[in-house]
């Protein structure tokens, strides 16, 4: 007998939920189905369900979570919202696949993983780029040996979005660490193994609301390979990472969802897409789909977690933020409730 469906419930109708809506529309109905939406106004949830051709539109979250009908949760919430909507989905037994970052910082970080394996329930943060074909690739051939010695990563992730509420509000958890930081650090982390950062140092610039608009930080890793990255709210910046070893370097352009890279002989390699139903709001978000199939597959082989964005891997990627963070001198209320 074929196995079902997994049958997706979104959690909150924003922009980002409704391109991964969009993308899930593109894989195969057989594998995948998005039977229900909720989001605070009803109003906004019925408009999304009607786009997407979504069966149930629900008012609150508390309603999504008792839906009997859902298998996984996808949260598309502003980040502050993660920690206890991720609380809620796990405690009424729904799979969460949850937009990055997983939380605000890692105490709550830390309490949601515990909180899944405890309900042994499958949990995921949504680091799309590491399921794109390029990353993949990316991974084989460095462990093959293919570039030697990994020394350095240097990467870039800028863009202008100082009047953007998600990114210099605190109330909402903004600032450039936690809604660019965490693609710039996941990738110095692929391409180092996933092995912690010995030290961390940063800089950076914050606004009149105490949140990072610019950042410029080293991850230090053993052996003396070093990830130089930079974020930035007020500046477009060239949005590559390079990858250099002992024996060449790889560039993936756009590189939180690379569909070009320049490759150690200097040629430039593309990939493509498949077209969605509807216009997407993002760059390259068709990709999403990527993502939303490892949810399926870890979960129809009983895994409660991606090997490709381990909890390990989301709790240290959290503790270098709060590192951050701690260095340039933002502050969230949440710090000190959910201190280590």
């Amino acid at each position: 007998m074929a196995p079902l469906p997994l049958r997706w419930g979104i959690a909150s109708a924003g922009k980002i939920s409704h391109d991964f809506a969009n993308a899930v529309g593109t894989l195969p109905s057989t594998d995948h189905q998005v039977v229900a939406v909720a989001a605070r106004k009803l109003q906004d949830a019925e408009k999304f369900a009607a786009l997407h051709g979504i069966g149930t539109a629900h008012e609150g979250y508390e309603a999504l979570a008792k839906n009997p009908n859902v298998d996984v949760v996808y949260i598309g919430a502003v980040n502050n919202a993660h920690y206890e909507l991720g609380l809620l989905m796990l405690d009424h037994g729904k799979h969460v696949l949850c937009e990055k970052p997983l939380c605000l910082n890692e105490g709550q970080s830390k309490r949601l993983v515990k909180r899944a394996a405890e309900r042994k329930l499958f949990l995921m943060e949504a680091i799309w780029s590491r399921f794109f074909p390029f990353y993949r690739q990316l991974r084989e051939r460095i462990d093959r040996g293919d570039l030697g010695e990994i020394r350095e990563v240097e990467v870039e992730f800028g863009f202008v979005l100082s009047d953007i509420d998600r990114l210099r509000l605190k109330s909402l958890g903004g600032g450039t660490v936690l809604d660019l930081g965490v693609y710039t650090i996941q990738v110095c982390l692929w391409a180092f193994g996933g092995q912690a950062p010995e030290k961390v140092l940063a800089s950076g610039v914050t606004n009149d609301d105490g949140v990072d608009l610019e950042v410029t930080a080293e991850l230090h890793f053993p052996g003396g390979g070093v990830g130089r990255m930079k974020t930035s709210a007020l500046h477009q910046l060239n949005n590559t990472a390079t990858v250099r070893g002992s024996k060449g370097s790889i560039t993936l352009h756009d590189f939180w969802c690379p569909l070009k890279l320049t490759d150690m002989d200097g040629t430039t390699r593309t990939d493509t897409l498949p077209t969605a139903r509807h216009p997407f709001n993002f760059m390259n978000s068709c990709g999403l789909r990527n993502e939303a199939e490892e949810v399926r597959q870890c979960i129809t082989a009983g895994r409660l977690q991606s090997t490709s964005v381990s909890h390990a891997d989301s709790l240290i990627i959290a503790r270098i933020q709060d590192e951050i963070r701690k260095q340039v001198g933002v502050v969230f209320p949440e710090d000190a409730e959910f201190a280590m």
